[in-house]
């Protein structure tokens, strides 16, 4: 199965990434564009079956490893 993780800095933690892709919108023309916040997005092959059992596993692996917590939200996406 594949699975997909969307890891995005949580609301009120500084995006310097964002406002930097902001900034060069804005100088770009795009200057209707606001709050920006930059994130990322991990694709991986999960071996297994079971959906909910893969989604758990991968849940785990954001909390210990793919995602810090403290800063982030993240979701979990499973597709057979």
């Amino acid at each position: 199965m594949k699975a997909v993780v969307h890891v995005f800095l949580k609301p009120g933690v500084l995006d310097v990434q964002g406002k930097a892709v902001q900034s060069a919108l804005h100088g770009l023309g795009w200057g209707d564009v606001d709050h920006v916040r930059v994130g990322r997005v991990i694709e991986f092959d999960l071996a297994g079956e079971d959906a909910a059992d893969g989604k758990a596993r991968v849940e785990a692996m954001c909390q210990r490893l793919l995602a810090n917590p403290v800063i982030e939200g993240y979701r979990v996406e499973i597709a057979p």
